[in-house]
């Protein structure tokens, strides 16, 4: 599979070929990103108003809980939207997927608190989050098919990293607007309802991929497939590519979540940075992913995908720990740990996994043989990541969190092997 994607030297320059389609899928992921972490990131801040009860770390693992919940369904909405974008078309699951995330965010920023409806908060927030989980559920593995499908042959992974930074991008835009909210109107503003207009921004954003996905066309390979006369194919037909998905999905989840997600918390945890200032020294180190990611397309299409996807799993179990180790104890500024992790680890691995999972199945099955088990290894280890942290830390054990991610990434390690064999015997190398 590798050697037949590996690029020929040449421009690097995006070609005009799938640039509308790279955009469509791009800005979409930059709206899910930002929609899914806000939640997390503020969830500190409101935890204390949607919640009811006297103890302030049970209301906040409750919001974690929330937070978890919304990647539980995310298999369901893979498999639901999955068949419709298999079936109706790429471009219609990307829009119907986005309008839902748009209009889960308004809801959770109109929503009254427990004080006024009392129990229907928590319940009615929950719901929401179950929707948008659902909705996203069929979000990446339909951008993964949209973007493999459109692409340029040569230029693969490059795209496949391009848009994977729009999760990235909105990770960005997500610290920017929780930091300068917590800079102007204060911790304590933010608490009494200044969360709020994080969900409003969220919403806006929707507004617009949804506008952009509109304009888009309609991939080209997935009309040709669906007015062939051949047999469809079963997802199950190609299990041992589904648990292959799976494994490889698990320690690169992981990695993502607690490098743009719950680092700010955990270095709050140990001691060695504050909310406004971790939230907003994230911004470079995810400035430097982005980066990492373009050159780890590059060097995926000029050298394999697979290769470089290794080499960033291997990364992330090697360095996990000696990080972490160095933040806690000062070694380390913040900044530098989160860098070096995302860079050296997150970004060969996310930059190809959509083509490089993508490609491993056929059109007329691919978003739901691809996305079933990337959601399902999501939700059972990305989504539960930021309540397993925290609840290690309320035992007294947050040393074990990095250990945790680590032992995740030799599970992805192990993924690796089980696809190689796989493709060695459909004869890809």
């Amino acid at each position: 599979m590798d050697g037949a994607l590996a690029a020929r030297p040449g421009r690097v320059a995006v070609s005009p070929k799938g640039r509308r389609e790279l955009i469509a899928g791009t800005v979409g992921g930059i709206v899910e990103s930002f929609d899914w972490t806000i939640y997390a990131v503020l969830a500190p801040y409101f935890a204390s108003q949607m919640f009811a009860g006297d103890d302030e770390l049970t209301k906040l693992l409750a919001a974690y809980a929330g937070f978890a919940v919304g990647f539980v369904v995310r298999p369901m909405g893979s498999y639901l939207l999955g068949r419709i974008a298999d079936v109706r078309g790429r471009r219609f699951a990307l829009i119907v997927s986005m309008g839902t995330i748009c209009l889960g965010s308004l809801l959770i920023a109109a929503l009254p608190t427990a004080a006024t409806i009392g129990v229907a908060a928590p319940v009615v927030l929950v719901l929401l989050r179950a929707l948008q989980g659902i909705a996203m559920g069929g979000e990446n593995p339909s951008v993964a098919a949209y973007i493999t499908e459109t692409a340029p042959q040569r230029r693969k992974f490059l795209y496949s990293g391009l848009s994977y930074c729009g999760a990235f991008i909105g990770n960005i835009l997500c610290f920017a607007v929780v930091g300068a909210l917590l800079l102007v109107l204060g911790k304590q503003g933010v608490v009494d309802g200044g969360w709020r207009i994080g969900f409003v921004v969220a919403a806006l954003f929707g507004v617009l991929a949804f506008w952009v996905r509109s304009t888009a066309a309609e991939s080209e390979e997935f009309e040709a497939g669906r007015s062939a006369a051949a047999p469809r194919p079963k997802p199950l037909e190609h299990a041992r590519s589904m648990l292959a998905v799976f494994l490889m999905t698990t320690g690169t989840t992981v990695g993502v979540y607690f490098g743009t997600v719950y680092l700010p918390e955990y270095a709050a945890q140990v001691g060695v940075a504050h909310s406004a200032a971790s939230n907003l020294e994230m911004i470079p180190s995810l400035l430097a992913l982005i980066a990492a990611m373009v050159v780890s397309g590059l060097l995926a299409d000029r050298f394999g995908g697979m290769k470089v996807f290794r080499i960033g799993a291997l990364l992330l179990a090697l360095s996990t720990v000696p990080l972490m180790t160095a933040l806690a104890q000062g070694w380390l500024p913040m900044w530098a740990v989160a860098t070096c992790y995302l860079v050296l680890g997150v970004a060969p691995t996310t930059a190809v996994a959509n083509v490089l999972y993508s490609e491993i199945f056929p059109v007329a099955v691919r978003v739901v043989a691809m996305g079933v088990p990337f959601t399902l290894a999501v939700a059972l280890f990305g989504g539960t990541f930021p309540l397993l942290a925290e609840g290690l830390a309320a035992l007294g054990h947050l040393t074990a969190v990095p250990w945790f991610a680590a032992g995740t990434a030799v599970i992805t390690l192990l993924g690796t092997a089980v696809l190689g064999a796989h493709s060695d015997e459909k004869g890809q190398p």
